[in-house]
């Protein structure tokens, strides 16, 4: 009977360290810039399972402001680029956890593109969506 108890709470604490390494690799993974700056080839508005994608005409000074806007939301820094360039990425982890989304802005062509995805599971459950929506309608108020 202690032998059972034994393999059991080794078992226990086999599930909670992987669980605990798991959790680790999310928040500690290196970002590749090659991987996620890339270009969002938005071509027109779209909500997806595992992030967003929004195109918005490009009015002098938009960039800027967005970028603005972009940085002031809490745990979210730059990966690669700059607004000045008009193609910038963006990391925002989750508070708890530290999962990684990435947002990637280009504009061209008289436009703005924007692709907000998650980096782990397959369904973001509408984080990006309301993210990136709620920088928008803040660029929106803006004068």
């Amino acid at each position: 009977m202690k032998r059972r108890k034994g393999r059991g709470r080794l078992v226990l604490w086999l599930i909670i360290l992987a669980t605990l390494s798991a959790l680790a690799w999310i928040r500690f993974a290196p970002s590749a810039v090659a991987q996620w700056h890339v270009d969002p080839h938005v071509t027109a508005n779209q909500d997806l399972a595992d992030g967003v994608r929004r195109r918005l005409p490009a009015e002098p000074g938009r960039m800027e402001a967005l970028d603005a806007i972009i940085r002031a939301t809490p745990r979210t820094r730059v990966l690669a680029g700059s607004a000045r360039d008009g193609f910038v990425t963006y990391v925002t982890r989750s508070k708890w956890f530290g999962f990684p989304d990435y947002t990637t802005v280009r504009q061209e062509n008289g436009q703005i593109g924007i692709w907000g995805r998650l980096r782990f599971g397959l369904s973001d459950m509408g984080v990006n969506k309301a993210r990136v929506d709620g920088w928008l309608a803040s660029l929106d108020k803006t004068p």
